[in-house]
């Protein structure tokens, strides 16, 4: 956009010495002068029509948050609740791999308290 921009500037003035109607040369580096705007705004325009297109998503890209928080509990049901409760009956049942498992859940938490703040504050 700053190419375009740079060439604006010199390309109004040439109209004048082409256009020999005043009204005409004016129209035209109006037209020239607000190409950029007019440019930068279909960009952006673009962009929000991809970025609805996107938000709609489908269950998998609405999903996997939820999901990985799932697999997290489910880690800590298996470690605190049912390997401990499973050994008193003789059963022993793999404990999972808590250290790997723990920074995803704790930054979940926090990434999830965090956007709760944010709704207090109406932000």
């Amino acid at each position: 956009m700053n190419i375009l921009s740079a060439l604006i500037g010199p390309a109004t003035d040439l109209v004048g010495k082409f256009v020999q109607d005043k009204d005409k040369a004016a129209q035209l580096s109006h037209e020239l002068s607000t190409m950029a705007d007019q440019h930068a705004q279909a960009a952006l325009l673009a962009q929000i029509e991809v970025n609805k297109v996107e938000a709609q998503g489908n269950w998998f890209q609405a999903s996997w948050r939820p999901l990985c928080g799932y697999v997290c509990v489910l880690g800590l049901a298996v470690n605190f609740l049912i390997s401990p409760i499973a050994a008193g009956f003789g059963l022993a049942i793999p404990q999972a791999e808590m250290s790997v498992m723990m920074p995803v859940l704790t930054g979940m938490l926090g990434l999830a308290g965090m956007r709760s703040f944010e709704k207090v504050k109406k932000v």
